[in-house]
């Protein structure tokens, strides 16, 4: 399974697909080690969790996306997201997380897509901004956004 935008490749994460981004040296941390081993166990969990975002013209990992587990009795699941430093403010997680929503919504599993943010990470609130998510609510750290299917254009 691998998703594709303009400039990018969307691939889930497994035992061969960290071995090339370890070698390109990203760090992939334990929310990704985890998200593979349950995926030994149960196939079906592998889109449900991290993808890699790789940059079509040279094959470099950017960064990661997912979500955290499959959609629950609502229909909803949560997205996150982390890109290296270096790839910020080029689009390339508002181009990755849009190809992943748009992808999660032609499941037919899923009704909404909810995330979270510090309320200080601005370049992660334009992105979901872009994304026409609507801020929900927010704590004295976080804040907590929405999209419903239908509305995600």
């Amino acid at each position: 399974m691998k998703l594709e935008t303009e400039r990018l490749y969307i691939v889930p994460c497994t035992e061969e697909s960290i071995h090339v981004a370890n070698e390109q040296g990203y760090n992939s941390g334990p929310h990704i080690v985890g998200h593979v081993e349950n995926g030994k166990q149960n196939k079906d969990v592998l889109p449900w969790g991290a993808w890699y975002v790789i940059r079509k013209e040279d094959d470099i990992v950017l960064g990661d996306i997912g979500f955290k587990g499959k959609p629950n009795e609502e229909h909803t699941v949560e997205v996150g997201y982390g890109f290296i430093e270096k790839y910020w403010n080029k689009g390339y997680a508002t181009e990755a997380v849009q190809e992943l929503i748009d992808w999660a919504f032609r499941t037919e599993e899923v009704e909404m897509i909810i995330a979270e943010t510090l309320l200080d990470n601005y370049g992660s609130i334009r992105v979901l901004e872009k994304l026409h998510m609507k801020r929900v609510d927010a704590t004295e750290t976080m804040m907590n956004w929405k999209i419903e299917k239908n509305r995600s254009k």
